[in-house]
């Protein structure tokens, strides 16, 4: 293919259609239909099949059985995809043949899906919200897992031979399937990526998933299509498959419309396939040829019963949902009055729970911002540590608490901070064992100006003549002194004090 054509090009000829398939790894305790431990519950590894059962691999006279904690997380979340949720749905057959699912065939729900029918605002960096609609969240079981060894690409091209892990066979798995979503333009590949994040936000707050999405807890499949302007009848798709971190989301879907555009602007048609991400290359490469619901001969589980969950179990779900992502950050972006890109930092980062903890324990927005996204993070990237493992927020609270009440100054409260990130105690053990308080002795602070003066008459002068910002050479002076233990601001005071008096 030649030179791909800018995206603004792209997006002057052409209207983007995107389509977005999110699998969500539910965290129950065992599997879909077997007792067999989850892995997508666990933080650890588990040795490659030893979490499996006969079940998982569909061995002779193996039956399986619902998860009831999977069905009640599932309508969680259809609940809080704002969907409707079906009296009695049913699972399905839907049969293929790969080496990672060994019965060649997965149960998963098809006409009858458990959720239907939903809308997910999502909330764009510009503050801009888009209602996107949900057609369905259905209730399946992920497939096993291969690996591929010895070729360049861990593809299996090239590879000399193919290893087979059946500990993911079987995980409960949401896979969250959205309507055509059309008209966003130059926005669609950001919206792309922020609806991803909305939901992972969405499963996290539900605690249904750990949503750790480098360890495939939560993917996204991203169809994308091309209308020239002004058409109305969508083009054909391409689906980019299992892509596994937001910035690879919008990057393929900026990827699939300048791919597109070029080949419909050269008189190529588009083939309807499924693709890989390679994200070292930024690009997309063919993977098959996209099938059809009747490819799958989809047909009843005759295994397993309708799943038809009690209204009043439905209800009491219903009742006990968390706040949206979307309304609490609202709440939390009009209570913090943070500027907007400290707020959106702090999204970015993820430690809007911990900030909100935080403030809720008794230092204000601002400070709370400042340590978590300043000295903390800074000290978890020099360490590759998560932030939130390093300080706990009382930690943080009381630490910020010293300067407050005037105990300790910013520079001794890093110092402090990094000892207590270090394990040497709390910050009034650091305080008191370094001998980290401020002079607050006025004599002291007086002395140590006098001298400063002493070695530099002029300064007094200019600061009486109105050039107050002088002080400055003064108050260094007497930091330098006291060994930084003075309060630079009770210093500045003095001394103005001093050339008013003369």
């Amino acid at each position: 293919m030649n030179t791909l054509v800018d995206l603004d090009v792209a997006l002057e000829h052409f209207d983007p259609v995107i389509g977005l398939e999110v699998h969500v790894e539910l965290s129950t305790t065992t599997k879909m239909f077997s007792p067999a431990p989850n892995p997508a519950a666990s933080l650890e590894d588990f040795a490659p099949n030893t979490a499996i059962s006969p079940v998982c691999l569909g061995l002779p006279g193996s039956l399986p059985v619902v998860n009831a904690e999977a069905v009640r997380s599932s309508i969680a979340l259809g609940l809080a995809l704002g969907c409707e949720i079906r009296p009695t749905s049913r699972f399905a057959r839907k049969n293929y043949f790969y080496p990672d699912l060994a019965k060649n065939y997965q149960i998963s729900q098809y006409d009858e899906p458990i959720a239907h029918d939903g809308v997910v605002e999502v909330e764009l960096d510009d503050q801009s919200v888009w209602s996107v609609e949900i057609e369905r969240a259905h209730m399946e079981e992920d497939a096993g897992k291969l690996t591929h060894v010895g070729g360049n690409t861990g593809r299996i091209q090239g590879a000399e031979y193919s290893l087979v892990d059946y500990n993911r066979a079987g995980v409960p798995l949401v896979e969250i399937v959205t309507r055509p979503i059309a008209g966003a333009g130059e926005k669609a590949p950001q919206l792309a990526r922020a609806y991803v994040q909305t939901i992972r936000d969405i499963v996290i707050a539900l605690g249904v998933s750990q949503a750790r999405m480098e360890r495939g807890n939560l993917r996204c499949d991203a169809n994308v299509s091309l209308m020239p302007k002004g058409a109305t009848e969508f083009g054909t798709r391409t689906e980019t498959k299992n892509v596994n971190s937001f910035r690879s989301i919008e990057r393929a879907v900026i990827y699939e419309i300048r791919r597109q555009a070029t080949l419909l602007l050269e008189g190529t048609a588009i083939t309807q396939e499924t693709r890989h991400w390679h994200e070292d290359t930024g690009q997309t490469s063919p993977g098959r040829p996209k099938s059809d619901a009747d490819d799958y001969r989809y047909f009843p589980e005759p295994d397993l019963l309708p799943v038809s969950p009690d209204p009043d179990w439905v209800e009491e779900i219903r009742q006990s949902l968390p706040e949206t992502p979307s309304v609490r950050r609202r709440r939390l972006r009009e209570a913090w009055q943070l500027a907007e890109t400290d707020f959106q930092a702090l999204i970015n980062a993820d430690l809007l729970d911990v900030v909100e903890e935080t403030i809720n324990q008794g230092t204000t927005p601002a400070s709370a911002k400042k340590w978590w996204l300043g000295e903390l993070s800074r000290i978890a990237n020099d360490r590759d540590v998560l932030v939130t493992s390093l300080l706990t927020p009382a930690q943080v609270v009381e630490l910020d608490s010293h300067i407050t009440q005037g105990t300790i100054n910013d520079k001794m409260a890093r110092e402090v901070l990094l000892a207590m990130v270090d394990g040497e105690g709390t910050a009034a053990e650091i305080i008191d064992a370094r001998g980290l308080a401020v002079v607050s002795d006025d004599g002291a602070l007086r002395a140590a100006i006098d001298e400063a003066l002493s070695a530099q008459p002029d300064v007094l002068e200019k600061i009486r003549e109105g050039k107050v910002q002088a002080a400055g050479a003064i108050i260094g002076q007497v930091m330098k002194a006291l060994g930084g233990q003075a309060d630079a601001q009770r210093v500045r005071e003095l001394i103005l004090e001093q050339a008013s008096q003369s």
